[in-house]
């Protein structure tokens, strides 16, 4: 009896542990390394080499309708929003790869089934071209089977709430740092991913997000005092340039 006591409360302290601990979350991918480059798939693939528990990575829509990965609007002077896919489809990022399609990347996340897949769609100038992106994004990830595999961020209010509609249930967090979680949570997202400086100044928006059964996520955290502030706050994940230092140092807790 001693015995199966000691081993639930065993089992049961281990569970308590997982559930509390925070999570490496690499920015644009793991790109600060040989071979690599932010948004690129070798990045996506170092990120889950490196045991990050996911890779954060950025996406708009071509003029005819082609999502791509890219962190800026525009590309070598071709801004996306406004470009045909066949414009920039043979752009080459720092490393040499190819610009990457949306389809390509979720191909290859798909063939990574240890690293969540956070993707960012960007805000775009025209609504419509927001709304279109949302459209052609869950389908794109409905095509490939990752609809568990995927939590979708955004700084646009406008795209956050197409996403909750289009992609019932698929977790969505809010980046731009204006929004209460009680707010976040009445619009139907899974909590809010905030620059850790929103979180500085209010705190106890972390505690209150649990509250609600929201997560937390915090951006683009490099620096180790704010790294373990955060942990120390209980976030649910941090995104960093730096996740193989970050996993070392949740690695010493």
């Amino acid at each position: 009896m001693k015995k199966r006591l000691m081993a639930a409360m065993l089992v049961a302290g281990c569970w308590g542990m997982m559930f509390a601990q925070t999570k490496v979350i690499a920015h644009r991918g793991y790109w600060d390394c040989d071979g690599s480059a932010q948004n690129s798939i070798t990045a996506l693939v170092k990120a889950s080499e490196a045991g990050a528990y996911g890779s954060e990575f950025d996406v708009s829509i071509t003029a005819d309708g082609v999502p791509v990965v890219n962190h800026d609007d525009d590309i070598q002077g071709h801004v996306i929003e406004t470009s045909r896919y066949a414009e920039i489809k043979d752009l080459k990022l720092p490393n040499g790869e190819t610009l990457p399609t949306l389809d390509q990347y979720l191909a290859k996340g798909k063939e990574l089934p240890t690293v969540q897949l956070i993707l960012e769609i960007k805000p775009h100038k025209q609504k419509a071209n927001e709304d279109r992106a949302v459209k052609a994004i869950v389908d794109l990830v409905k095509k490939h089977g990752l609809e568990k595999r995927v939590d979708y961020i955004s700084f646009s209010m406008n795209i956050c709430k197409g996403l909750v509609k289009e992609a019932p249930g698929a977790p969505v967090y809010y980046l731009n740092g204006d929004a209460t979680p009680a707010e976040l949570k009445k619009l139907g997202m899974a909590g809010f991913d905030y620059h850790y400086k929103v979180v500085q100044k209010h705190p106890e928006w972390v505690k209150e997000a649990h509250e609600l059964g929201m997560k937390t996520n915090s951006w683009t955290v490099d620096d180790r005092k704010v790294m373990q502030w955060l942990i120390d706050q209980k976030v649910d994940f941090i995104t960093t340039d730096k996740p193989v230092e970050l996993k070392q140092l949740l690695e010493k807790k």
